[in-house]
């Protein structure tokens, strides 16, 4: 492998992998502002971290080694000269609700420090009251309903698979749909472009974050080196779909079909891989709610087509099952329920990510531990579980699979 990023399955056993790992931005959450900043409730900092520190000693003890976007960025930022006022600006063009008439005194406040402290003044957020701006102030700052953040906090930043997406050799840079994500992309583009490990390889950019339309990586899924599927959700749009399957046609050795699974537009499904997930050869993790009383759903097949006006061919079906035997050459499949597939327990477990595994090879998933039915159901279909305990990190509505990017995987025959 002399690439960077090698990932063409979501089961090749797990080489490299890209963690952010929660800090002070979970302390800025308020009551008053979880709706806009996407969480439910607010996460315990120091049990959170413990938690996810659990969650890459479980990675190191397969022999992963794990990479932190905080320290990528960094890194990258101090790769060239004149790297840091390019990204504090471009953070500030997009931050234009917050700091607006005060991005000439949150510059100079942001370059004072070195590029790790930075960069975590970026992620964490900056309170007017942390940036000593009493002097500064504007006509906003003088009445009754202030808003406390030049910079908004991204609490969401330890979700590293919704930023950007590995497939192939190369990723896609996207463009989240919700405001609050929006700004987190453009710490995986520096880190492509500028950071030694990855700028002298020019890895591929399928889509990039400046493209018109919503893609999360929740929803891409590598099935093979010749197919991937994505889902049509709540995050992710048909047009942007669309624009990744023309970039990947267009060369020829990669990916050959592109799946678009739609799925219901839903905060409790959000993404693809919140109820549906690889986990072998011939085994998918299934939340029962997104198929209909006989197994079936929505499923475009979309493949290259020179004669079409889109440059794309389309074929509906509602056999998935059907399908993955198809295109992944599998004489039977195996959907393994969440929950067992009583509609209570189910339900229950895929709000808490039950559905939501990370495949470390093939056979051998992480999971969190509070999904007790969904792991004995899966431990029965003669899986590998390694629990992750995850009473706070899972306040943040993702699981597993959420937080990790895998950036290398082995290949293997599929």
């Amino acid at each position: 492998m002399d690439q960077p990023i090698h990932v063409y399955s979501e089961i090749g056993k797990l080489k490299t992998v890209l963690l952010k790992r929660p800090g002070r931005e979970i302390e800025k959450l308020t009551p008053d502002y979880l709706e806009r900043l996407l969480f439910d409730d607010i996460p315990f900092l120091p049990v959170a971290q413990k938690e996810h520190d659990g969650f890459a000693e479980i990675l190191r003890g397969q022999g992963v080694e794990v990479l932190y976007l905080e320290n990528l960025a960094a890194e990258a930022l101090d790769a060239e000269d004149g790297l840091r006022e390019q990204f504090v600006d471009d953070i500030l063009r997009e931050s234009n609700m917050t700091v607006g008439g005060y991005e000439d005194f949150v510059r100079e406040y942001l370059l004072s420090q070195d590029s790790h402290a930075l960069v975590d003044t970026i992620m964490t957020g900056l309170r007017k009251s942390d940036a000593g701006g009493s002097g500064n102030q504007g006509l906003q700052d003088l009445m009754e309903r202030r808003y406390p953040f030049y910079l908004d906090p991204m609490p969401n930043l330890y979700f590293t698979r919704d930023p950007a997406a590995s497939i192939a050799n190369g990723m896609t840079i996207n463009r989240m749909t919700m405001v609050a994500r929006r700004r987190e992309s453009l710490f995986m583009r520096y880190v492509l472009k500028h950071h030694p490990r990855f700028a002298p390889h020019d890895v591929p950019i399928w889509l990039d974050r400046d493209q018109h339309y919503n893609i999360e990586g929740g929803d891409e899924l590598v099935l093979s080196r010749e197919t991937i599927a994505v889902g049509v959700s709540q995050r992710t749009s048909a047009p942007a779909i669309e624009n990744l399957a023309r970039n990947l046609f267009a060369r020829q050795d990669i990916v050959k079909r592109v799946l678009a699974l739609e799925i219901p537009e839903s905060r409790a499904f959000m993404h693809l891989d919140t109820v549906f997930t690889m986990v072998n050869y011939n085994q998918f993790t299934v939340y029962p709610a997104i198929l209909t009383s006989d197994g079936q759903m929505n499923v475009f097949v979309i493949e290259a087509d020179e004669s079409s006006p889109r440059g794309l061919s389309f074929t509906h079906t509602t056999d998935l099952e059907g399908t993955l035997k198809k295109y992944l050459r599998q004489d039977e499949l195996d959907l393994i329920p969440c929950g067992g597939g009583d509609p209570v327990v189910a339900a229950r477990e895929q709000w808490n990510d039950g559905s939501n595994t990370l495949a470390v090879a093939p056979g051998v998933v992480v999971t969190y531990d509070r999904n007790v039915v969904s792991n004995e159901v899966l431990r029965q279909h003669g899986m590998t579980v390694l629990e992750l305990t995850g009473s706070e990190i899972s306040r943040g509505r993702g699981g597993p699979r959420c937080m990790s990017q895998p950036i290398v995987r082995e290949d293997i025959e599929l």
